[in-house]
């Protein structure tokens, strides 16, 4: 009776790794869902179409994008790690979903170093600390001297919500300067543009992708600064916040691919394999160049320790800053 048993648990291991090899080979045979946790016309968004777009051929099947935004990106990863773990759903996740939330939420719906397993960083960027055009702060300077000056009336900034990484950048630039500015959080670029042309704000601060087209029309909007180390190709006069007297500050948002955890290994290496000849592409860096960004380079156990590193940073800041997200 053992013996049969034995043979049995045998046979089943073989069928099941037959499945998995079967599966593996003819994967992928449908579209795949790429959930994009944050609003459409965000940067996440634009990484997400980009990056999305540019894999479809080497997979040979189309990806479409999934928005489903809310919590700071916990709702749209929350339901990645919920997914099917067969290649056929993915999500962006950012810096704040990977490296911030789990230092700011105290009901996580997911474990970002548990629960899904990293693919490929898509992009990185800077943010940009802008105001209207016809604003009176022509320097970063300026901005922290007003900040030092009307402590009454203390300068506004928006961002794209709080605990975001966007918001963070304020509080690190706060730190450095020695100053304290207002935070007004907003859900995303399509409310903190026009709060910032309308006069509503002082300050816009936020991706880059999201605003450079604004910024390069110039007709309503223009930047400080970038918070980078250095400065951009594509916004050349415009200098960083370290040469606008803040040493060593660099500060940039990162957008990376991820698979729910238990996705075959073979599965896991197609999607890499697909990622990383997409991002080579010269139309995609190019792409990416355009909006102030730079294409990534890391992925797997890359990735996964450099969110660790992302980790370390920003749950210093968070707690040095006593930031909470009520």
């Amino acid at each position: 009776m053992k013996r049969r048993q034995l043979y049995k648990a045998l046979g089943a291991m073989v069928i099941g790794s037959m499945v998995f090899a079967a599966h593996a080979d003819t994967y992928p045979s449908r579209p795949i869902t790429l959930i994009v946790p944050y609003p459409a016309g965000g940067t996440t968004d634009l990484a997400a179409r980009t990056i999305g777009q540019a894999m479809g051929p080497f997979l040979k099947q189309s990806i479409v994008i999934d928005n489903r935004p809310g919590a700071t990106g916990n709702i749209g990863m929350g339901m990645l790690k919920r997914a099917e773990p067969d290649g056929y759903t993915i999500a962006m996740g950012t810096v704040s979903t990977q490296s911030i939330n789990q230092f700011l939420f105290n009901d996580m719906p997911y474990d970002p170093g548990k629960d899904f397993v990293p693919l490929a960083m898509v992009f990185t960027t800077p943010n940009v600390i802008a105001v209207r055009k016809d604003s009176n702060l022509k320097t970063l300077q300026d901005m922290v001297a007003q900040a030092k000056q009307s402590k009454d009336k203390p300068v506004s900034y928006a961002s794209p919500g709080v605990g975001s990484s966007v918001h963070l950048t304020g509080a690190y630039l706060e730190q450095a300067a020695g100053i304290d500015m207002l935070h007004v959080p907003f859900k995303g670029v399509s409310g903190s543009m026009p709060a910032l042309i309308g006069g509503q704000v002082d300050v816009l601060m936020d991706n880059l992708p999201s605003t450079i087209s604004q910024l390069k029309d110039g007709s309503r909007i223009r930047a400080l600064a970038v918070t980078s180390a250095e400065r951009l190709p594509s916004l050349p006069d415009v200098p960083t916040v370290a040469e606008s007297g803040f040493k060593d500050f660099d500060v940039t948002a990162w957008f990376a691919l991820y698979a729910p955890a238990g996705t075959p290994d073979a599965v896991r290496a197609k999607l890499i394999d697909a990622a990383t000849q997409a991002l080579a592409t010269p139309a995609v860096k190019a792409q990416f160049e355009a909006l102030g960004a730079t294409a990534g380079t890391v992925s797997g156990e890359q990735l996964a320790a450099f969110e660790q590193t992302e980790r370390q940073r920003w749950s210093q800041l968070i707690k040095e800053r006593k930031i909470t997200i009520n």
